[in-house]
């Protein structure tokens, strides 16, 4: 009786937390579906009318749909590879003894904790800009007249490169904690057998890391699909934009709520779609 009569007590205590969170998870939500299915623009918001499926269908035809998926695709994809080869070989790198290795591991991590806008700003007008650029600067020292504009020639390269910059200290991060869990026995057969070094990472460092590199992907796409900061301050959306930038763009330029709600909602669900089938691998690899 007591047992149950606590159990009663805790669901109960945990009511009002359940409840605020809910609210804070599903409102919104709600809120953007209403949304989705009316004519509602803020130049006229007075004309409000039921729209149905015709905000999806003018969101799926907007010129801008493909080129932004496609742009979406590439820079969730790019971002990945480049910050898991980097992160695996960082991660070896850092795993070996050196002077100063503490010091190196803490500046390693820290541009994680830089902010989107912060970084992006740094990256446009410190190091990409090609006039004051880092870059710029570099390429005349060699002898070239006419810097490379690296946002009007090679917007999404550089947006990827940005995104990399700031996500490759995660990567390393958890691909370090986990080199750092490889059985010493391991390493010592093998430096008793005289395993070469591509041997040895082949077939002892790769399969220890294949876990915490699914890991590291599913985290890392679900929190690409959102990427936003990096597009709008280096003022490349109309070349390099994703989908999170295509739904601010409805909202922003055209005053389109409800195009922008369904345009939210398409996002939601292709980003449960990836979301659902990373999980699926994942699982799979764990349970392996």
């Amino acid at each position: 009786m007591a047992t149950n009569q606590s159990r009663a007590i805790g669901k109960w205590a945990l009511a009002p937390s359940l409840i605020v969170l809910s609210a804070w998870a599903f409102v919104p939500l709600a809120l953007t579906i209403y949304f989705a299915f009316l004519r509602y623009n803020l130049q006229d918001p007075d004309n409000t009318s039921w729209f149905g499926l015709s905000n999806f269908y003018y969101f799926l035809s907007d010129p801008y749909f493909t080129k932004d998926f496609i742009n979406t695709i590439l820079l969730v994809g790019s971002t990945i590879i480049f910050t898991i080869a980097g992160g695996v070989g960082l991660a070896v790198l850092l795993d070996q003894p050196f002077w100063g290795r503490g010091i190196v591991r803490l500046l390693m991590i820290s541009p994680f904790f830089i902010m989107p806008t912060v970084s992006s700003l740094v990256w446009k007008n410190l190091i990409m800009h090609p006039v004051f650029g880092l870059f710029a600067g570099i390429q005349r020292f060699f002898g070239s007249t006419e810097p490379i504009d690296w946002f009007g020639h090679y917007p999404l390269i550089s947006v990827i490169i940005i995104v990399t910059w700031q996500w490759l200290p995660y990567a390393t991060l958890i691909l370090l904690t986990a080199m750092q869990s490889l059985d010493g026995e391991q390493k010592d057969a093998a430096a008793m057998d005289g395993a070469p070094p591509l041997s040895y990472f082949r077939y002892i460092v790769l399969p220890h890391l294949s876990r915490p590199i699914t890991v590291v992907i599913l985290i890392e796409t679900i929190f690409l699909l959102n990427i936003f900061a990096e597009i709008k301050v280096t003022s490349v959306g109309g070349f390099a934009g994703n989908l999170t930038y295509l739904v601010f763009s409805q909202l922003n330029d055209a005053n389109d709520v409800g195009a922008a709600a369904a345009g939210g909602i398409i996002a939601v669900i292709l980003a449960n779609i990836v979301s659902y089938f990373l999980v699926r691998i994942v699982g799979k690899n764990l349970e392996g």
